[in-house]
């Protein structure tokens, strides 16, 4: 199982927020590109960038960070948060992001996601961010009619290989992620899964290495000290252009 450290940017800043709350906010460093070296240094194998800005408002202002974190560092970095066109998916696989999240647009527009496999592949990840149990769109402040299963399905349907799940009630909560609906996501598709949101000690990923599933996201956990990540790691890396595992691969938990 991959972990991937999360970087949550904010007005330029890194920064934590509480069940997706903007006014519960915590700054950990002014400099983003700095905690993405320290991030490599400790031997991740992968970064997970989120312009939050981009979540709420559909217009990335911190691509320049974005830019200089991906030519900073050699490992390979995912980034989601206000991706809502072909072109701005394209203009960050210009600069070097090997993998794009979407969200939004995946619940909106109905062949958005069709386009973007079609020219990006496996490349492209959906995020499914739910709050009591309905998937939520735009920063997370908007509730969809999809459930996530149904969701999920729709989305291997659709030509999709790897998700984000994140249930928004435990973000930033560290009290444990939604195992039980991470358990049905896994049982019910042969999606890659990647588990966000509210994992806050080593027996969270143990667990969730028990349901096979691809990724963990980890975030604040990290920041506080709660989990290591050299504790999750090997010494070894996967670097910028490389390819990330289809399915889980033991050789990088």
């Amino acid at each position: 199982m991959i972990i991937f450290p999360a970087i949550d940017i904010r007005n330029g800043r890194c920064v934590r927020l509480y069940q997706g709350k903007f006014n519960r906010e915590t700054v950990y460093d002014d400099d983003p590109v700095l905690i993405a070296k320290r991030f490599e240094e400790n031997k991740a194998k992968v970064l997970h960038v989120v312009d939050l800005d981009g979540a709420f408002t559909g217009e990335q202002k911190n691509i320049e960070i974005i830019k200089k974190i991906v030519r900073s560092i050699n490992i390979p970095v995912q980034v989601g948060g206000g991706i809502r066109s072909i072109e701005r998916a394209k203009q960050l696989m210009d600069l070097g992001v090997y993998r794009i999240v979407i969200g939004t647009c995946a619940v909106k527009e109905n062949m958005f996601v069709e386009n973007l496999v079609k020219r990006f592949g496996d490349r492209v990840v959906v995020s499914i961010d739910t709050k009591a149990g309905c998937v939520c769109v735009n920063g997370w402040v908007e509730s969809s009619s999809f459930k996530s299963v149904e969701f999920a399905k729709l989305l291997e349907e659709k030509g999709i290989k790897t998700i984000v799940y994140t249930d928004i009630s435990k973000d930033g909560t560290m009290i444990g992620p939604n195992f039980e609906e991470i358990k049905k996501l896994k049982e019910n598709t042969s999606l890659n899964i990647i588990a966000s949101g509210g994992i806050g000690r080593k027996e969270d990923i143990d667990k969730l290495k028990t349901f096979g599933v691809y990724g963990a996201i980890v975030g604040k956990a990290l920041y506080e000290g709660k989990i290591k990540l050299e504790d999750f790691v090997k010494n070894i890396s996967l670097k910028r252009g490389e390819y990330f595992a289809d399915k889980e691969d033991n050789s990088l938990s």
